[in-house]
């Protein structure tokens, strides 16, 4: 189907559609420049988070980190910041890739199809012109045909009329014969006039507007495969990024596999471990007996004496004790049964 058959009367709506179809593009384009400007947005705002999460050096939070939990927490953060530097790719190939070419093409779209329409309007006028002076030829051959008959019929009359003068009926004679040659030469010019216009009219409809059709055509097709093949790049962008965007979710789930409960827990008890021994069996102290009562190595004045001592984090104990009564409690008990 060509526009140059089809549509040969039709030239202000292409006008119209093929401006829309610049509109579109624009559109894209503006569409595909916003998401470059998403992507570094999302970009940066994982770095951040990332790097918000951060543990600080010589800090509590870095001695955190020895689990088995936190530390996969922290791939996560480092994962996170790749998968960032993958947004910030997306975004750069998108504007290196579609921005770049389509913005040039745009240019030259709108400087192809003002040429066009230009030639397009250029066989407009040429035609009417044409149209013009065909009219100008017709309303002239008519005037001087009207003029020729009037002349015709007042020479008639006046060699009809015998009171006229012979010098006078020659006068309208040759009136007459001027009018006749007059009509005669808007006659000729008439007939190469209409000549001439059909054979621009012919040309116009059936090789000048076809051509210049068939050329708007063809760069319409163009503009749409051209945003067809942007659009598959748009995707192919994307699915560039997807591999590494993988190998980064899963080494969080590696990281997530590696977290070990049972390693957590031993370091939990090496951690806290006091290495005290639990306290043992207090003996009965028989208040019955007259003799001084003995007190048992595990009894309460022994654990108020090594309550006193406090001992250092991971040393060995120097005494046995009573971790759950408080202190000023043990000693409370320890004065009464002096």
């Amino acid at each position: 189907m060509s526009w140059g058959t089809e549509l040969w009367d039709q030239f202000d709506n292409l006008e119209k559609h093929t401006q829309w179809g610049i509109d579109i593009l624009e559109k894209y384009i503006k569409f595909v420049k916003e998401r470059t400007e998403i992507e570094l947005s999302y970009a940066k705002q994982l770095r951040n988070l990332s790097k918000k999460y951060q543990p600080k050096k010589n800090s509590k939070e870095e001695e955190e980190y020895r689990y088995t939990a936190c530390r996969a927490f922290l791939s996560t953060l480092n994962e996170m910041n790749d998968y960032a530097g993958q947004h910030e790719v997306v975004s750069e190939n998108l504007a290196s890739q579609i921005l770049a070419g389509l913005a040039r093409y745009v240019q030259e779209l709108k400087q192809e199809r003002k040429s066009h329409f230009h030639d397009g309007r250029k066989a407009q006028q040429h035609i009417e012109t044409c149209w013009k002076q065909l009219e100008s030829s017709k309303r002239r051959f008519e005037r001087d045909c009207k003029e020729a008959d009037r002349a015709q019929q007042y020479f008639e009359k006046m060699d009809a009329d015998i009171n006229v003068t012979k010098a006078d009926v020659e006068k309208a004679r040759q009136q007459a014969q001027i009018r006749h040659q007059m009509a005669e030469d808007s006659k000729a010019d008439y007939s190469s006039n209409l000549q001439k216009f059909n054979h621009e009219q012919r040309d116009y409809y059936h090789t000048h507007i076809p051509n210049i059709f068939q050329k708007i055509q063809e760069m319409e097709e163009q503009r749409i495969v051209r945003l067809g093949e942007s659009m598959k790049t748009y995707a192919e962008v994307d699915r560039q990024v997807i591999p590494i965007i993988g190998k980064c979710l899963d080494g969080i789930v590696k990281a997530a596999e590696g977290i070990d409960g049972k390693t957590d827990s031993q370091l939990v008890i090496e951690a806290y471990k006091s290495g005290f021994e639990p306290p043992g069996d207090i003996e009965f102290e028989d208040y019955t007996q007259p003799m001084k009562r003995t007190v048992s190595e595990n009894s309460l004045s022994n654990s108020r004496a090594d309550s006193k001592a406090e001992p250092k984090f991971g040393g060995k104990p120097k005494g046995k004790l009573w971790p759950f009564i408080k202190k000023n409690k043990v000693l409370a008990v320890g004065t009464w049964c002096e």
